[in-house]
C-alpha cells in the first residue's frame, strides 16, 4: 500500500464536501481541522471545486486534500493542477484509472460488485471505493464480497453517519469511510462553521470510542 492509501487509513474518517462557493474554502478547512479531520475529498460536482482545492492546500498545507467525483482525464488534470493529493470515483473507468496511474496518482475507484473487483484487481488495484454504500448492501455486502478477495481494501461512502461509522470501521478490511453529514452541502452554503466543526469532533469521538 503505497503512502497516500496509509495516510487515507490513518485518517479514518474522509469528509465528502460539495463546494458550491469557493470563498467557503478557507473556513472549511479551518472548521475541519479543529474538529480533528485534517483530510477533505472535495467533489467535482461544481465549477467550484478546482479553485476549493487550490485555496483549502494553501491555506492548510497540513491538510490532505484529494478531488472526488472525478469521472474524465480533463477533471484528473484539473485537480492536480490544483493541488489534490488523490483522486475519488464514483465508478471504475479504465481509461480514468489507467491515466491516474500514468502520472503516478493515486485513485480509488467506485465498485458494487464483484466483478467490478476483478476489473480493479486487473489494474493492479487493492483499495477500492463502495458506493453507495448503504444502499448496495452495507457491510453485510462488503463482508461477503471481502470473502473471495482478500487482499482487497474498502472506502465506503453513502449513508455512513455517526450511528453506523463505527461499525463499519470495526471491519479490518474496511481502510476508511467517506462521508458527507458533518460538512453537508448546506451546513457550507448556509456558513455553518461553528456547526461543521462540532460535528466533525463528534465524528472523530465516535470512532475513538
Amino acid at each position: 500500500m503505497n503512502e497516500v492509501l496509509k495516510k487515507i487509513g490513518e485518517t479514518r474518517i474522509i469528509p465528502v464536501v460539495v463546494i458550491e462557493d469557493a470563498s467557503h474554502a478557507q473556513r472549511l478547512a479551518d472548521a475541519l481541522c479543529e474538529g480533528g479531520i485534517k483530510c477533505a475529498e472535495v467533489t467535482f460536482r461544481t465549477s467550484a471545486a478546482a479553485e476549493a482545492i487550490r485555496i483549502m492546500s494553501k491555506a492548510r498545507p497540513d491538510m490532505f486534500v484529494g478531488a472526488g467525483t472525478v469521472l474524465t482525464c480533463k477533471q484528473v488534470d484539473e485537480a492536480l493542477d490544483s493541488g489534490a493529493k488523490f483522486i475519488v470515483s464514483p465508478g471504475l473507468n479504465p481509461e480514468v484509472v489507467k491515466y491516474c496511474q500514468g502520472k503516478d496518482v493515486t485513485i480509488v475507484p467506485g465498485i458494487m460488485t464483484p466483478s467490478e473487483i476483478e476489473l480493479a484487481l486487473s489494474l493492479s488495484l487493492d483499495v477500492v471505493k463502495f458506493f453507495p454504500a448503504e444502499a448496495a448492501g452495507g457491510l453485510k455486502m462488503i463482508k461477503a464480497m471481502s470473502a473471495p478477495y482478500g487482499n482487497v481494501k474498502f472506502m465506503p461512502t453513502g449513508g455512513i453517519n455517526t450511528s453506523n461509522i463505527g461499525e463499519y470501521l470495526a471491519f479490518p478490511k474496511i481502510l476508511a469511510c467517506g462521508g458527507s453529514w458533518m460538512a453537508s452541502k448546506d451546513l457550507i452554503r448556509d456558513e455553518k462553521f461553528d456547526e461543521i466543526r462540532r460535528l466533525t469532533a463528534e465524528a472523530v469521538a465516535s470512532i475513538r470510542g
